[in-house]
């Protein structure tokens, strides 16, 4: 590796076989043992899937991972980003030694402090404070300079007044808020970072996105971040990789591979179920137009079907969010479903919204029930452009809206 690259990827790939721990069968281990005698590949690396978790497949085997080369300079911050499923998880947990790659090999240079999990790396039954130490002296560091570093760490995560209790009698929020700013503070050399942070609050989140920036800006550390919020990733990577089905589909920098994620989602504009073991349900959401794309100037109908068995004195709603291309959510409303009526129109009205791809996300419920039916992405539209009233908005978190919709 040449002086600058602090981390690389050879041909990294990670099998698994499904319904199994470890590696399968005692035939399964003869078999490779006795190819390995032989001087033979392993014969199961020529079997084996994508993982592609939407489909049932012929094989028990399948690559987490295949084929994944990379490298990374020192003081990079790069965003993993893909679907649920396509491997960011497995790749960080390779990185991070927690477990060891099928085929490949990981080279590094300096400490390595992962964030995967809520509470990985931590012993229940220790105090914060002895856990801070515990972990330190895994990264390598004296006494001495863990104790340097104890009341920034301290102070960082807001537990001071629970710093000498079990971290088992933390809350989730408050042990990812002490294990961020362990992994943060004690200087490693490569800070690794899965979705873990959603955890936390959006105090806490600003605040562990802004002390990422500044460790790699000021520190010249790097960090691997994995994140489904985009905007998160776009704030804080200058580079992106696109994972799809265990491969590398665009390794560039953020914008580009943010980009090419988002066009790669499939354009769904309209969503139907037959039938659903509730008794209330969306049945069946679309844009009620010719094609999901608008311009600005167009009022945007949307159609709601909804299935109920509840009596007809229980209160029900339909709440509907409107995402942005970041899955910010930019605006909400909810409608109290009548009995008797399973039609329901949501019409969106023009120059409201700039150029760019939206979500829509339904809960349909009732008060005195947890949310009954939840579809996420059950619509897609698009405003292909801008009236010259939103031109000059186009570049700008525009944040939360209210747009004067009406229902029919």
């Amino acid at each position: 590796m040449s002086k600058n690259i602090i981390l690389k990827a050879e041909n990294i790939s990670k099998q698994y076989r499904l319904g199994q721990v470890g590696t399968g069968t005692i035939s399964h281990d003869l078999n490779r043992w006795w190819h390995q005698v032989l001087g033979k590949d392993d014969p199961y690396l020529k079997v084996g899937e994508v993982n592609d978790r939407s489909t049932r497949g012929a094989s028990d085997y399948v690559w987490a991972l295949q084929g994944i080369n990379f490298e990374v300079e020192r003081g990079e911050v790069i965003g993993i980003i893909g679907k649920n499923g396509a491997g960011k998880s497995t790749l960080l947990k390779i990185l991070s030694k927690v477990t060891a790659p099928t085929t490949g090999v990981i080279k590094s240079r300096g400490r390595i402090a992962s964030l995967l999990e809520v509470g990985t790396g931590f012993n229940p039954e220790l105090t914060g404070k002895e856990n801070i130490y515990l972990n330190g002296a895994i990264l390598g560091m004296t006494k001495k300079e863990i104790t340097s570093k104890l009341d920034e760490i301290i102070d960082f995560s807001g537990c001071e007044r629970y710093i000498d209790t079990p971290v088992k009698r933390y809350s989730s929020g408050m042990t990812v808020r002490l294990a961020f700013a362990v992994a943060a503070f004690l200087e490693p050399e490569i800070l690794v970072v899965d979705e873990v942070l959603a955890v936390g609050d959006a105090e806490f989140q600003k605040k562990a996105i802004g002390k990422m920036q500044d460790i790699s800006r000021n520190g010249g550390r790097t960090v691997l971040f994995v994140s489904h919020n985009l905007g998160s990733v776009k704030t804080l990577c200058n580079r992106g990789i696109l994972l799809e089905n265990g491969k590398i589909n665009i390794d560039d920098e953020i914008d580009s591979v943010l980009s090419t994620y988002q066009k790669n989602e499939k354009s769904q504009s309209n969503y139907h179920i037959e039938k659903s073991n509730k008794d209330l349900y969306l049945k069946s959401a679309k844009i009620n137009a010719i094609s999901n794309n608008f311009n600005s100037s167009d009022t945007i109908p949307i159609v709601f079907e909804i299935y109920s068995t509840l009596p007809f004195f229980k209160s029900k709603y339909l709440l509907i969010s409107i995402l942005d291309n970041f899955d910010q959510t930019l605006f909400s409303c909810e409608i109290e479903l009548v009995t008797g009526r399973n039609i329901y129109e949501l019409e969106l009205p023009s120059k409201t919204l700039v150029k760019g791809s939206y979500k829509i996300n339904s809960i349909i419920y009732h008060p005195a029930v947890t949310k009954h039916d939840v579809v996420n992405g059950c619509c897609n539209f698009f405003i292909i452009d801008n009236t010259e009233e939103f031109s000059h908005l186009e570049n700008f978190n525009i944040g939360k809206l209210y747009i004067p919709h009406k229902w029919q």
